[in-house]
């Protein structure tokens, strides 16, 4: 009896050995929650308080723009198996990092 399984599709495939479901639903969640906060965030940096946008909102959302594609540069090496099972919390860390961000950010951009 063979462990390993075959995989049709190489996203489905693990790097490190076999995967819990909880897993997965965990990194999916937590993508969904830190892609939907930013995209609001970007949205609300050039439509509030009026138009045209404030300056520092601008840069603020291009700043943002900057982290995310970072992080996204480190999810696709970890997903390559370039770096280590112990970058997920890396992985992890910056995802938190950028709720964070962006919670500060939108209650600067809507002044509360």
């Amino acid at each position: 009896m063979s462990l390993r399984k075959d995989y049709e599709d190489p996203a489905a495939r693990p790097l490190f050995g076999e995967t819990h479901p909880q897993d997965r639903i965990c990194n999916l969640v937590l993508a969904s929650v830190t892609g939907i906060l930013v995209a609001v965030t970007l949205v609300s940096a050039f439509i509030f308080p009026k138009w045209p946008p404030n300056g520092i909102n601008i840069f603020f959302a291009v700043a943002m723009s900057f982290i995310g594609v970072s992080h996204l540069i480190v999810i696709y090496w970890y997903r390559q198996g370039d770096l280590e099972p112990k970058f997920l919390r890396l992985i992890f860390y910056n995802a938190f990092t950028m709720i964070l961000l962006c919670v500060v950010g939108n209650l600067y951009i809507h002044n509360i």
